[in-house]
């Protein structure tokens, strides 16, 4: 998990220096991609201080689900900023990986599933309600933004394993 967390980090770290790199089929991969939207600074930063980059950047496939500024912002405040510590990567590490699916997973996919097992090794519950998708309590915003090793899925609430939740 250690190293799946650094190589996110790492794949959003290299999404700056590797900004201009695409895919045979014109897609980004996942950190080029989130580097290229304003909406995703703070998940870039999280990504290059966890040390993720690199994974994020793997052949992959994945399924990510993005929070977005907004949505770091609503965390309790100072939140962020003691996760970025080097003391907490760990953690962070932990929280990132939590957004993460191996597959990719389309929002056609989601149809049929009611749950999902993330890198961090537990569980998002997922629903759909009248064309509303939801990740545990995060309302899927945006779907399907396709990269060249994996989807994104837009999310507006940081999804937070139980351990964590109850430690913050």
């Amino acid at each position: 998990m250690k190293k799946l967390i650094s190589a996110f980090f790492l794949v959003v770290l290299s999404a700056s220096a590797l900004a201009g790199h695409h895919a045979k089929d014109g897609h980004k991969d996942i950190v080029d991609t989130a580097a290229s939207n304003d909406m995703f600074s703070t998940l870039v930063t999280a990504v290059k201080s966890a040390d993720l980059v690199t994974t994020l950047k793997g052949d992959g496939s994945f399924t990510v689900f993005a929070p977005t500024d907004e949505a770091f912002a609503a965390l309790p405040a100072g939140t962020v900023e003691m996760l970025l510590k080097p003391e907490n990567k760990q953690t962070l590490v932990k929280i990132l990986t939590y957004h993460v699916v191996t597959g990719k997973v389309t929002a056609k996919d989601v149809a049929g599933l009611s749950d999902a097992t993330t890198v961090e090794g537990s569980k998002v519950m997922v629903s759909t309600d009248m064309n509303k998708v939801m990740i545990n309590d995060a309302n899927v915003i945006k779907a399907d933004i396709m990269t060249s090793n994996g989807v994104i899925h837009v999310i507006d609430t940081v999804l937070l394993p139980n351990d964590v939740k109850a430690a913050l």
